[in-house]
């Protein structure tokens, strides 16, 4: 069901309506701080811009396959011109440029894995009556071809009482009298901080977050927030005016309320909170393009808690393309080396960083867990080499493996982190590291790089070789012994 509605993304004309902003990362290195603040210093080594709010929505949709219109107001400044470049380079336009108004930008300083500080430029006053009769204008002619328009709301200043107006009747058929004028509606899909004010445009789909279902109800809330929004599934569908209304539960998941039927619950990949800037607007992007494709909601919500948890593992503001989403939908066990060498090279042809390990991975625990994890973070793709039981066999002794292969394959394939699997039986993955040729190997465990056996070849094949952090007393070893005494 999952993979016929990925196929129909690419036939999907989306525009999306909302406050765009620039996403800036300045990454760098730090060892000391300063003297006049405590503060770390940042040596600066790289900055990185992508589209960010609305924008970063229209850029997952294009990632996805949909043909996309992006309206929002950017001002004649450098922050739009590159936020301009950048949706061109992704044949995204519709961008209106106000002269009088400011590009919104997020800077974010990142050293060493951590958020150091941000510092944003906005411009929330309400867009000029110039760029506002523009955006309502293109509203008009766009929404007409369109199979999915998304509001993106954030309290930018673009979506006006009047913008809102030209979307109910673009979306819903009607004249500006409120009589039928196509008789056609289209999927609008809300996201916004305060909902309510939406309820007059008829949504088909809102996207609250918990903290703005709290505000929209007016309730604290209490600590079990799933329980908390299933019990008020009623009173969110009526407080918004929508068909469906999904609760984002960040790394809980989300809520799929619908009139008649107990929520649909959807599980998030746990991730730091520095790695999930920008999935809400994938899971929204995705999440569309489910509806507007024909899925039931509960499939769209499945599909877009998978793109979600895509980009979660990426660092920055990522996107999810369609191949992405395939893979986490579908993600194949263990492929020969033949098929894993075709499906990386398709991998390198977009870009991709591959990232390798291998090792036995009989009785997973904690340890692996965390070190996949990481090796994950360090690339875009992860490919975990499985030794097959008869090398366990050599490598470990007498008794193992506790699993067979086909078992701690399975398990594998079961972690969100996981790209690609294969497995081999000689006793190092030389072969396999040729023909893969990562641009990082890594271990887990208190190895020395240059004691692997393997780091050699790697270097010699263009890669990096990395051992990364080791949880004391987590090991396969050390469980079968507890368990045995």
């Amino acid at each position: 069901m999952a993979e016929e509605t990925l196929d129909r993304f690419g036939d999907v004309t989306a525009v999306v309506v909302g406050d765009v902003m620039l996403d800036s990362w300045l990454r760098g290195h730090s060892s000391r701080m300063a003297q006049e603040a405590p503060v770390p210093v940042v040596t600066l080594e790289q900055i990185e811009e992508q589209p960010g709010g609305a924008a970063n929505t229209a850029a997952n949709l294009a990632a996805l396959g949909a043909r996309v219109h992006m309206l929002g107001v950017t001002g004649a400044d450098p922050a739009g011109a590159t936020l301009n470049a950048i949706l061109g380079g992704l044949d995204i336009d519709g961008l209106v440029i106000a002269r009088s108004r400011r590009t919104s930008v997020k800077r974010r300083v990142f050293t060493d894995g951590q958020i150091v500080a941000r510092y944003d430029e906005e411009d929330g006053a309400p867009i000029p009556e110039s760029a506002e009769r523009e955006l309502i204008e293109r509203i008009r002619r766009l929404v007409a071809d369109a199979d999915v328009v998304i509001a993106c709301d954030y309290g930018g200043g673009v979506c006006t009482p009047a913008v809102r107006q030209a979307l109910r009747e673009s979306t819903s058929g009607e004249s500006a009298s409120g009589e039928s004028a196509s008789g056609e509606s289209r999927v609008l899909v809300v996201d916004a901080h305060d909902v309510a004010r939406w309820r007059g445009s008829r949504p088909r789909a809102v996207l609250p977050n918990y903290r703005e279902v709290q505000r929209l109800l007016g309730e604290t809330g209490n600590g079990d927030r799933p329980g908390f929004l299933s019990s008020r599934s009623d009173r969110l569908l009526a407080a918004t005016g929508a068909e469906l209304v999904v609760t984002t539960l960040d790394g809980e998941g989300t809520l799929l309320h619908r009139r008649g039927r107990e929520p649909y619950r959807t599980y998030a990949t746990p991730a730091p909170d520095t790695m999930s800037i920008g999935a809400g607007d994938t899971f929204t992007a995705a999440f569309a393009l489910g509806l507007a494709s024909g899925a039931a909601p509960e499939t769209a919500a499945d599909i877009a808690q998978a793109a979600a948890s895509v980009v979660v593992r990426r660092a920055g503001t990522a996107v999810c393309t369609r191949d992405d989403l395939q893979r986490a939908l579908r993600p194949d066990t263990a492929l020969p080396p033949d098929r894993l060498a075709a499906c990386l090279a398709r991998e390198r042809e977009q870009g991709r960083r591959i990232v390798f390990t291998n090792g036995c991975f009989d009785v997973l625990h904690r340890g692996h867990v965390a070190y996949l994890e990481e090796a994950a973070r360090l690339g875009d793709v992860l490919v975990v080499a499985v030794n097959g039981d008869d090398g366990v066999a050599r490598l470990k002794g007498r008794g193992r493996p506790i699993n067979h292969c086909e078992d701690r394959v399975a398990v594998l394939a079961a972690l969100g982190c996981v790209d690609y699997i294969t497995v081999f039986e000689e006793d190092s993955p030389v072969e396999l590291l040729t023909l893969v040729r990562p641009d990082l190997y890594v271990k887990g465990g208190d190895y020395h790089p240059d004691l692997l056996p393997e780091a050699e070849l790697v270097r010699r094949l263009g890669g990096e070789v990395r051992v990364l952090s080791y949880v004391p007393e987590r090991s396969t070893t050390a469980i079968v012994n507890r368990i045995r005494g």
